[in-house]
């Protein structure tokens, strides 16, 4: 049962952390949105409560720790448990290797990959207490590398590795943890706004 469960999900102010944390809150659980652009968060947080939802949200850029240990803290003083994390947060990082920037895969990397092990770690003891679940957003590119994404599949790859070696660590202690492994997707991130695909046929 979802029903009354502290939910926190990042990347939530768009695409799939957004439908993610709408999802949750129509089943009755308590939202807790994070992504770097703040007033798009408050007004998704203001239509989720106007539905007759909980949620409550927090500026964070999953880069940069600090941003996370803040996002930790909010959960912990307004809502005093965490029962899901959702690490959903990510970016595109499409482009033959010779042409990528030594600062664009680095962002790649820490976006998609390190964050996860930063969020994870930092959430851990609330999860083990409410014996919680875990679920990282990774990408079919996390099982398949595709050429012309070389950096981001290997960062989604490294997050399928991650969540299946922590699963069999952390069920023993009552915490659950789901990799999945979306295939394409139409979200702002990947695609401008004028692409075909959010165009109705």
């Amino acid at each position: 049962m979802i029903r009354g469960k502290v939910c926190a999900v990042t990347g939530a102010s768009s695409g799939i952390g957004e439908a993610t944390a709408r999802a949750l809150a129509r089943s009755g659980a308590v939202v807790v949105l994070a992504a770097r652009r703040a007033d798009r968060l408050g007004a998704i947080a203001r239509e989720i409560e106007a539905a007759g939802g909980r949620a409550s949200w927090r500026a964070c850029d999953v880069t940069v720790p600090e941003d996370i240990e803040a996002l930790r803290g909010h959960v912990e003083e307004s809502h005093g448990r965490c029962d899901v994390l959702v690490n959903n947060a990510g970016i595109p990082g499409g482009g033959a290797f010779a042409d990528l920037s030594l600062e664009r895969i680095r962002l790649v990397s820490e976006t998609n990959y390190l964050s996860v092990l930063t969020c994870t770690k930092l959430f851990l003891p609330m999860l083990l207490s409410s014996r919680g679940h875990l679920v990282n957003v990774a990408s079919v590119a996390g099982r398949y590398a595709f050429p012309g994404a070389s950096v981001y599949a290997a960062s989604k790859h490294a997050v399928v590795a991650f969540s299946e070696a922590l699963h069999t660590e952390l069920r023993p202690r009552g915490v659950m943890v789901t990799v999945v492994n979306p295939g394409l997707v139409a979200t702002e991130a990947f695609f401008p706004a004028d692409s075909p695909l959010w165009r109705d046929p």
